[in-house]
């Protein structure tokens, strides 16, 4: 009897396969996030100015941004095993080669400018197709319908850690080796991510050896039918989805936020607060933590709303709530009187911003189907322009006006946000089917 049991349990594979996603998620910001560390060091050792450094902040959001869409093409088009462990071994060699940018002493102050900028886009580019590919492709190939909620949750408690470890990770080996040393020594594990990616993932579940009958029903159950419609036409399709848009819209806002922090906070810390380096990377670490929680917490209550409510109400009694504390939280935390009142609220207020995530991803590959990579590609890209406009608006109305209204900004985006909301529906397919309530 207990032999049967234990053939009849799923292989529990899809879960390996969702391990490896926050793998590769801490491993990207890990080497994504690393710029907003050594900012600081690269303002001293290269002579560049607040303004140079936001737009080396903000090529990496460009390219990011503009390469969502073609990154969710080629996932759709080529299949998630290959198109990451590409992109992954790009990250380790692009950051080998921002170690490697010669100091202005042998070289001028514009030329490293450009280099620094151009390195950055291209992480940005290699970087974009992560979670088309994997927080919508493989989640949705991987899991069941109705339950997308909770891996993307963990997707992005795997980003949030990777930026908490950067933090005093990258503070430590500047310490010892210097900015550049502390490249050379994180870069390698890009490499070691793609060789883990290649030998284990698959696209689908019946291509994997491991995976049993048991699990490949308990996945395939309630999956609409595979599209008829050939895949370079996904991300048109995408497109002309008014849940989609809107979604994207909404995103673009959320991540206003996300940015201001992902760029600015800890630089914030240091030079507006005056934290020693140690301390605010240790702020920043919990900063990230709260978003891990957050996001956790996030996939967990979206899948839970979404069978209690359905997909209309049930990411929506998540996200606007979510985003409306965020505002909330931004604004008093900017306006603080306190140090300690001002980073408390900040803190808080990026958890918050976790807290929608899953809502997000799970809507996209409800009203997307199996183009859902695409689609992703599509609120992605919106969701990342925000880098871009948030990386020269930021430091420009820091200029003018003060950190207090900079940081305030990020209110405004996360109550329209919030009210995008109310407008986007997780019960509509792409091709006008309604979804699984």
């Amino acid at each position: 009897m207990q032999g049967l049991e234990r053939v009849d349990r799923d292989s529990g594979i899809r879960w390996r396969i969702m391990l490896l996603i926050v793998v590769a998620s801490f491993i990207a910001y890990l080497l994504r996030s690393n710029m907003s560390i050594i900012g600081e060091d690269l303002i001293a050792d290269l002579g560049l100015t607040e303004q140079q450094l936001g737009l080396i902040f903000s090529s990496f959001a460009a390219g990011y941004a503009l390469f969502q869409i073609p990154g969710g093409f080629l996932g759709d088009r080529f299949g998630a095993r290959r198109v990451l462990a590409i992109t992954a071994f790009c990250w380790g060699t692009l950051t080998l080669l921002t170690g490697m940018v010669p100091g202005t002493a042998s070289m001028a102050t514009g030329v490293v400018l450009g280099a620094l900028i151009i390195l950055r886009f291209l992480v940005g580019v290699t970087q974009a197709p992560l979670f088309p590919v994997t927080g919508c492709g493989v989640v949705s190939n991987w899991f069941p319908v109705g339950g997308w909620g909770l891996p993307n949750g963990l997707s992005s408690t795997g980003l949030t850690l990777g930026a908490a470890a950067t933090a005093p990770l990258m503070v430590w080996l500047i310490g010892l080796y210097g900015w550049r040393g502390a490249l050379f020594i994180t870069a390698p594990v890009g490499f070691a991510l793609a060789g883990v990616w290649w030998w284990y993932v698959r696209d689908y579940p019946k291509d994997h050896k491991s995976v049993n009958a048991r699990e490949l029903q308990l996945i395939d159950a309630g999956r609409p039918p595979v599209p008829t419609e050939a895949a370079q036409n996904a991300w048109l399709i995408a497109l002309r989805n008014p849940d989609v848009l809107l979604l994207t819209i909404s995103y673009f806002c959320m991540n206003y936020v996300f940015y201001l922090f992902f760029n600015w906070f800890f630089y914030y810390l240091v030079q507006v607060r005056e934290f020693s380096a140690q301390d605010a990377g240790i702020l920043t670490s919990a900063q990230w933590i709260l978003g891990a929680i957050g996001a956790t917490l996030g996939g967990l209550v979206c899948d839970r709303l979404s069978k209690r409510c359905g997909l209309r109400w049930g990411p929506r009694w998540l996200a606007i709530p979510s985003l409306l504390l965020c505002a909330a939280l931004l604004y008093f935390g900017a306006n603080a009187t306190t140090v300690t009142m001002t980073v408390t609220l900040l803190c808080i207020c990026f958890g918050c911003t976790q807290l929608t995530e899953a809502a997000y991803w799970a809507t996209t590959i409800a009203v997307s189907g199996r183009h859902s990579c695409s689609a992703g590609g599509v609120l992605n890209t919106g969701g990342n322009c925000a880098g871009f406009a948030g990386g020269l608006l930021v430091p420009f109305v820091a200029y003018h006006f003060g950190w207090t209204m900079a940081v305030s900004t990020g209110a405004l985006f996360a109550f329209l946000g919030a009210v995008l909301w109310c407008f986007i529906r997780g019960d509509r397919t792409t091709d006008g089917d309604d979804a699984q309530a």
